[in-house]
């Protein structure tokens, strides 16, 4: 779990209940570490600034390049999207998830809201919290739409990177969390 700025305590705990043990990555080694990555929410300038200073943009780049299974949630989407298109101009992307993403795009902090999703795969509705989100502006034609909201995308997947312009890990239900685990580690268990 990416653990330079956002809700990854949140996720750890989701992590758990679904069956991982995280560990909190702030370095390139901590980073050599990890099977898969969950990117949380946040703020997404602050953590792609992050990124450099702690110098984990080019070892993450790398390890995402190779395959490695990543989960990010709100402004984890906007760093793993190909397109950020009202980012600050000193902001970069990671380009692993073929969207173009608008920040904030449902709106500001009083904006936020919560409503049940239908995502593909799992029983009954999930609880989606969506806080500062960003709005997916385009899709790739090969990323899969797992679940919409008033038709627009908000929870995407493309080969292992798994993205949600809501936050899963403050929902109380890990549902989303081991289905990012079991995807993520098929392999290991065939």
């Amino acid at each position: 779990m990416l653990a330079l700025q956002g809700a990854f305590a949140s996720h750890a705990e989701m992590l758990g209940e679904a069956g991982a043990t995280p560990i909190e990555v702030r370095t390139a080694g901590e980073l050599a570490e990890a099977d898969a990555l969950v990117m949380p929410g946040g703020e997404s300038t602050t953590m792609s600034m992050l990124l450099d200073i702690a110098e984990l943009r080019a070892p993450l780049a790398g390890r995402l390049a190779d395959g490695m299974p990543v989960f990010g949630t709100c402004a984890g989407m906007i760093l793993l999207a190909v397109n950020v298109l009202d980012g600050r101009s000193d902001q970069r992307s990671l380009g692993a998830i073929d969207l173009d993403v608008r920040r904030n795009g449902y709106g500001r902090q009083v904006d936020s809201f919560e409503t049940d999703l239908v995502v593909d795969g799992l029983e009954g509705t999930f609880p989606g919290i969506f806080i500062r989100s960003p709005v997916v502006e385009r899709i790739g034609p090969d990323v899969e739409v797992v679940a919409e909201v008033e038709g627009r995308p908000v929870l995407c997947r493309q080969g292992n990177v798994l993205v949600a312009s809501f936050h899963p890990e403050l929902a109380g239900d890990a549902r989303i969390h081991r289905r990012f685990l079991e995807s993520a580690f098929a392999s290991d268990a065939a």
